[in-house]
């Protein structure tokens, strides 16, 4: 009976050529599979259906993220995706609060608002998608500090 040979040697080699396939290829490697997200609670605390498009609510802080599909973690375009917070204008029922905007190519999205501040203790944003193609998520990111400028936030949506 022959017994594999097994070293330290072999087990490094092996692990590096297999993360050279995920550097190569990580965009496969790494979705496949790719969870949906979930909505966080209190997400949905002063949503507004159907929030006009804008582009921009204001100046200095931007909400970022990207939207990508369940499973092959493929970019998302031209999704809806809400924005509102409470900010120096006012709280998240503020209309002047509340805007969507549209997912690029690539499944990005960017929206340049007013600085956000503490709400409850947090400062935090809301965002939403909704538009019916896959399943509702609300997230709410909290944000370290009222003194950040950006707040980012991701989707991975799953067919509705």
């Amino acid at each position: 009976m022959t017994v594999p040979f097994y070293n330290r040697r072999a087990f490094l080699i092996s692990a590096g050529l297999a993360g050279a396939a995920l550097v190569h290829a990580p965009g496969q490697a790494l979705a496949a599979g790719l969870a949906p997200t979930r909505s966080m609670r209190g997400g949905s605390n002063n949503y507004r259906p159907g929030a006009p498009l804008v582009e921009n609510l204001g100046r200095g802080f931007f909400v970022r993220g990207k939207v990508l599909r369940a499973g092959d973690g493929a970019p998302l375009e031209n999704l809806r995706i809400q924005i509102w917070a409470a900010t120096v204008l006012g709280g998240e029922r503020e209309p002047r609060n509340h805007g969507s905007v549209l997912t690029r190519a690539d499944g990005s999205f960017e929206l340049e608002m007013e600085q956000i501040v503490p709400n409850f203790g947090q400062p935090h944003a809301h965002l939403a998608y909704d538009d019916g193609r896959f399943k509702t998520v609300f997230l709410r990111p909290v944000m370290p500090s009222a003194k950040d400028t950006a707040v980012s936030a991701d989707f991975v949506l799953q067919p509705a």
